[in-house]
């Protein structure tokens, strides 16, 4: 087993290496520097395999301190209820999410395609050995943070200890109790990274249940916490039982990574399969037309036959968001204790919609069908790569994507206002318009920073794989920005004002950019 342990983390590190290596190649202005044989230099080699261990044991912390910094430590404060409980249940619930969405050892990673499927390595001894060092990491990395922010919100040193291994329990329930006996059964395995219907339901309900409930007053207590513990303790040890003595994983695997995720196929045939599923989606009926010209022309055939992909998915967030504030006018009808919060919600949660915003918009998606239905054959052309046409398609395509982006965003600007009135009001009545005007803002502001992102750094190839370094690290500081400001307490006015103002200056200088530049890196990548 420490063998194969041995070798499959070679595995995974040449694999890292690599990809360190094309990372950089494939940044701008660098990427004309460094010549095509850069991987087989072996100082660059060392440089990475450097990096790669330093990775290995800066992710075994980072992310497990921003998690319970960002997650758990910042939204604890926003709750009236006692700190040091809130903890624990946005804690105990984070991690029955977190049990359910990753694993571990039905995450269907390269390094297991390249281990097993096309080494032919022993698939148990990899299974095991890759998830208990994937265990030992979890625990010991959160450990740290959980005793630290734990012992500041006067959570018991015990519990803090503890907290970890009822982590490393619940994935281990999850696995052992669920997924083992699903497959025995069934001989089903679930991609982790494609839940269900029925998945994300429950999710959402322990989200619901997660982020819901302290607003009402109810969270779990340290003793509750301890029951809880003890119980996972006695179905953990069960659950362990089943993982170790289990002898199919390589049935398993064979089953995960050729099911069409994106580790097992990296040809055509996968590009062939989404494309076969959007193909369902789009409108070929000959009647479709339309009584523009030009460019515009053009951009509302396309819209219109993609209607469903466009705008499916915007009626939805819609009423969900229509759903969600009548929900919350009937609860302060008919408990007026809640109006206190909720006013608080609204006059200093307002950077908590950055993050909304980002979740609802659609750029990615748009700009994908874009690629998929549209770009990726136009682009052979010459005359579609002509700077006349490049921008003239453009601005038809941002007019849409500011369209759909707005719908959703109107109803929240709209809606938060009328919350904000209804529960009390404000002092200063510019916040109502300051709401409403930062939420279109927000809007726009992804709508461009997409589509932007989209022209200059075009990530895609034939096969519509991401193939560009930059365009990830833009797309995860858009992420990681966003999500830092969940929980921020900021006076709406003064948030308002700054956002409003961020995002027009920011529309404003990336549309000249996109203008100027376009016409040159628009283009397919190999």
């Amino acid at each position: 087993m420490i063998k194969t342990f041995i070798t499959s983390f070679k595995i995974k590190n040449t694999y890292r290496v690599n990809s360190i290596i094309y990372s950089i190649k494939g940044l701008p202005i660098i990427n004309k520097i460094l010549p095509s044989s850069l991987y087989k230099n072996k100082f660059l080699k060392i440089f990475g395999n450097i990096i790669s261990i330093l990775w290995e044991i800066v992710s075994t912390f980072l992310w497990k301190g921003l998690y319970v910094w960002l997650v758990l430590g910042s939204m604890t404060f926003a709750y009236k209820t006692n700190q040091a409980d809130t903890f624990l249940h946005l804690f105990v619930f984070s991690t029955l999410i977190g049990g359910i969405l990753n694993t571990y050892l039905l995450n269907p990673t390269k390094d297991k395609y390249y281990s097993i499927i096309l080494m032919k390595m022993d698939a148990n001894s990899f299974a095991l050995t890759n998830y208990f060092y994937s265990m030992l990491k979890l625990v010991i990395g959160l450990m740290p943070f959980t005793i630290i922010f734990g012992l500041i919100l006067n959570v018991p040193l015990l519990i803090c200890i503890l907290m970890p291994l009822f982590v490393a329990l619940v994935k281990i329930i999850v696995i052992g109790m669920f997924s083992i006996p699903d497959f025995k059964k069934n001989k089903v395995v679930n991609n982790e990274n494609l839940p269900t219907k029925k998945v994300w339901i429950l999710l959402a309900v322990l989200a619901l249940l997660d982020f819901g409930l302290p607003y009402l007053g109810i969270v779990i207590n340290q003793i509750i916490y301890l029951v809880l513990f003890s119980v996972s303790v006695i179905f953990g040890i069960i659950a362990l039982r089943e993982i170790i003595t289990f002898k199919d994983y390589k049935k398993i695997y064979k089953v995960l990574l050729t099911n069409e995720n994106v580790y097992a196929v990296q040809n055509a045939s996968s590009t062939k399969t989404i494309r076969e599923n959007v193909a369902k989606r789009i409108e070929y009926n000959g009647d479709i037309t339309s009584n523009k010209t030009g460019f515009a022309y053009f951009h509302e055939l396309f819209v219109k036959r993609h209607n469903k992909i466009l705008t499916m998915a915007i009626k939805k967030q819609t009423l969900v968001i229509i759903g969600i504030f009548l929900i919350l006018y009937i609860a302060v009808f008919l408990n007026p204790d809640l109006k206190q919060n909720l006013n608080s919600l609204a006059l200093t949660y307002l950077p908590y919609f950055v993050f909304v915003m980002y979740l609802l918009n659609r750029g990615t998606t748009m700009t994908q069908a874009m690629f998929m239905n549209c770009d990726h054959s136009m682009l052979t052309y010459r005359i579609y790569r002509t700077p006349k046409v490049i921008l003239g398609v453009f601005k038809e395509r941002l007019k849409t994507l500011m369209f759909l982006n707005l719908i959703p965003a109107t109803f929240i600007g709209l809606g938060l206002a009328l919350l904000l009135f209804l529960t009390g009001g404000t002092d200063n009545n510019l916040n109502y318009l300051i709401i409403f005007i930062s939420i279109i803002a927000m809007s726009v502001f992804f709508s461009v920073h997409y589509l932007v992102m989209y022209y200059l750094l075009q990530p895609y190839n034939i096969n519509t794989e991401i193939k560009n370094s930059t365009y990830k690290v833009v797309e995860w500081l858009t992420y990681f920005v966003a999500y830092i400001l969940i929980g921020k307490k900021i006076p709406t006015f003064s948030f308002g004002i700054l956002m409003s103002a961020f995002c027009i200056i920011y529309s404003l200088i990336s549309l000249i950019i996109a203008y100027k530049y376009a016409p040159k890196t628009f283009k397919l990548r190999v």
